[in-house]
């Protein structure tokens, strides 16, 4: 044998090393590679898995539609859609349909009756990370926008109940006189009052106030900025009418038609000789007749015409 083969000799591996390395390789730990080959399987299933898309409808998912402050939305869109979504089926299954809320953005859209579409693009819901919408059903709504209007308007005062026997409201004051109302402003324009909710005058006889009497109006889409109000009225005696003939405190033989307006008790109780007409000029030098109550009386007892007579 000569150098050359010796040296390329010398150079092959040895078999019996090589034996070794592959005795260590597949019969040494070998329950530790076999744990560690099912883990890298797992693995490798698992990522597989989730990576596999499905798609899926979801139904009744709730409708949020968004519009500016100064806007109102006058119909009554549906309230609920479906959606069709495509992902991971386990990132699919753990979404609580509950918690799903689709949202449309309507601030940039024209006031009065329009048409909104319902595409993935325009509208937002909250989904998992590698779920994606597809679909909206239906695919548009009908809105209608109107832009919101304040207004001042005057109150009504109802009432329930009789007042005590032989009594009689003789007038209420409303603080404060007048509110305002917010809504849209179709609605907003047909309002010209807002009712007080019923105050009760059972058995009433003399003047009292109701305190923080509640406004009620029954259209939702209208807003009263002031929840309530006082009123106060005034209760007296039932009120009569009565005509005198009178003469005229002028040293003449004419006479006046007088009617009075007051509690029955006191004006049927005055007699012609209680009540007198002094007779004044105007500023156009005009006779001007004036009826002279006894005291006590000119503030009960209303003066509703004078007729001078002819002499």
């Amino acid at each position: 044998m000569n150098l050359e083969t010796r040296k390329w000799q010398e150079r092959l591996p040895d078999k019996n090393l090589v034996s070794q390395l592959l005795r260590k390789i597949f019969l040494e730990d070998w329950l530790i590679k076999v744990v560690a080959l099912v883990v890298t399987f797992s693995l490798w299933l698992g990522v597989t898995g989730l990576s596999t898309p499905t798609t899926t409808r979801m139904r009744g998912i709730p409708l949020d539609l968004r519009f500016a402050s100064d806007t109102e939305l006058t119909n009554t869109p549906i309230q609920e859609v479906d959606i069709v979504i495509t992902g991971d089926r386990r990132r699919i299954d753990q979404i609580n349909k509950n918690d799903l809320v689709l949202s449309v953005d309507l601030t940039g859209i024209p006031l009065g009756d329009r048409v909104v579409q319902l595409r993935p693009e325009n509208v937002s819901i909250d989904l998992p990370t590698g779920v994606r919408l597809d679909e909206v059903q239906p695919g548009r709504i009908a809105v209608r926008l109107e832009m919101v209007e304040e207004k001042e308007v005057d109150i009504s005062v109802d009432t329930a109940g009789v007042l005590a026997s032989g009594y009689e409201v003789y007038s209420q004051s409303i603080e404060p006189g007048r509110v305002r109302v917010r809504g849209p402003s179709s609605f907003v324009r047909s309002v010209t009052s807002i009712p007080t909710e019923a105050v009760d005058l059972s058995g009433r006889d003399s003047d009292f106030t109701a305190e923080q009497v509640p406004l009620t109006i029954d259209n939702p889409r209208i807003t009263v900025l002031e929840a309530a109000v006082d009123v106060a009225f005034r209760i007296g005696e039932q009120r009569t009418e009565r005509i005198f003939l009178l003469p005229i405190n002028d040293l003449s033989a004419r006479r006046a038609t007088v009617v009075l307006f007051g509690p029955r008790s006191m004006v049927l109780g005055l007699a012609a000789g209680d009540i007198e007409i002094a007779l004044d000029r105007n500023d156009n030098g005009e006779e001007a007749p004036r009826v002279v109550l006894p005291q006590g009386m000119t503030d009960r007892i209303e003066v509703r015409s004078i007729v001078l007579g002819n002499q």
